[in-house]
């Protein structure tokens, strides 16, 4: 084991951090106040490669490793979670999923464009009556002679305001149930195609989540991704990999938390001393730094056993059931530590605090999480 970074990995360390120091933060919070999508900073997130990392450099992507993009996410999380997550759908359940399933013409139409930052991608496989059971889909999608017809309605729906492209999960036959799941890309404007309004959230305000509406919309057969019934394992494995960059996400919001507690720590004056002589300051950041040094050894590891090709379902859903529990607990001291400043946006931890509690609910609860480890520990 070598727990040292290489020098690319660092390189890719340094400038995610200043990225986000130097362009996410100046404006982070009047974007959270305003729920506005941080469009031309994505743009320049495209134009750093962090929208296509792990994309083969023939598809226009970065080529680079599992564990170069969590080390990436973490730095971008710690400033804006928003800009972390739009970042996360687009790499871990868009990109990943076509370079690994899509045909060759679909990576040159779609995949290209999404690792490029020339369109945004969304993936849609959550329902009104579908969360945490994804094998309960009610949108359909009915073979016809050279395409199909999909009818239903999506919702919580990350990027779903915004995107381009759409990953969209349907049933193409309700007697096989989830075997009877196929998974299709989808084009935004395609007629019988509707967005819905933006979800006004408690966090991660800056990205966007709807609804997403289907009514009789045509889709090529070319734009179905493996065989019919495909699309339940698709979603899946999908997920799987993209827990690691939710866990990593989680990770660079407790993170960014201490950072600014110690800072605080420091320069907050109490009894006439800074509160960071106070032992009860002092027990306090060091489990946020016990805990969040441990966070960060599971988002690596599970990161690690992804690039070797080996199996990562259940280290990735520990990464992610442990580091969105540490996100939580330490952005609920990092409120304490900072006292009545910490309740107000100024000071930043009251929007991580409010950010980090969605990482303990999508791309799989944790009470799903607990499902898929107990599972793999028993199997």
């Amino acid at each position: 084991m070598d727990f040292d970074l290489n020098e690319e990995q660092l390189a890719i360390k340094e400038a995610a951090s200043d990225f986000a120091q130097t362009v996410l933060l100046p404006k982070v919070i009047e974007r959270d106040i305003q729920c506005e999508f941080p469009k031309e900073l994505v743009a320049q997130m495209a134009e750093m490669g962090f929208m296509g990392m792990m994309v083969p450099q023939e598809y226009g992507g970065g080529g680079m490793d599992t564990l170069s993009y969590v080390i990436a996410l973490e730095e971008i999380a710690k400033v804006d979670a928003s800009a972390a997550v739009i970042m996360s759908v687009n790499n871990s359940l868009v990109c990943w999923g076509l370079e690994k399933y899509g045909t060759k013409s679909q990576k040159e139409k779609y995949l290209k464009p999404l690792a490029l930052g020339k369109c945004l991608g969304a993936f849609a496989l959550s329902e009104p009556e579908a969360g945490s059971d994804a094998t309960s889909q009610s949108t359909t999608a009915v073979e016809k002679e050279d395409h199909y017809l999909i009818n239903g309605t999506k919702n919580w729906i990350t990027n779903g305001y915004s995107a381009d492209i759409y990953l969209v999960i349907a049933q193409t036959n309700k007697e096989k149930e989830h075997h009877g799941i196929s998974v299709f890309i989808v084009e935004r404007g395609w007629a019988g195609f509707e967005v819905g309004k933006k979800e006004d959230k408690m966090g991660i305000r800056a990205s966007d989540t709807c609804s997403l509406m289907f009514t009789d919309m045509k889709v090529p057969k070319e734009n179905r991704i493996g065989e019919e019934g495909f699309g339940f394992k698709f979603a899946m494995e999908t997920l799987n990999g993209g827990r690691i960059g939710i866990a990593a996400q989680a990770l660079g919001i407790a993170a960014g938390a201490m950072e600014l507690s110690v800072k605080y720590a420091k320069e907050r004056k109490t009894f006439g001393k800074p509160i960071s002589e106070h032992q009860a300051i002092q027990f306090k950041l060091a489990d946020m730094d016990t805990e969040i040094e441990a966070a960060r050894l599971l988002c690596y590891k599970a990161a690690l056993k992804k690039d070797k090709n080996e199996s990562y379902v259940r280290l990735s859903a520990i990464a992610k059931l442990y580091s969105s529990k540490v996100a939580m607990k330490t952005t609920n001291e990092a409120v304490q530590i900072h006292g009545g400043y910490g309740y107000v946006r100024e000071y930043h931890v009251e929007r991580m605090m409010r950010d980090a509690k969605i990482t303990e609910i999508y791309e799989g609860t944790s009470e799903i999480q607990k499902i898929v480890i107990s599972r793999k520990l028993l199997s």
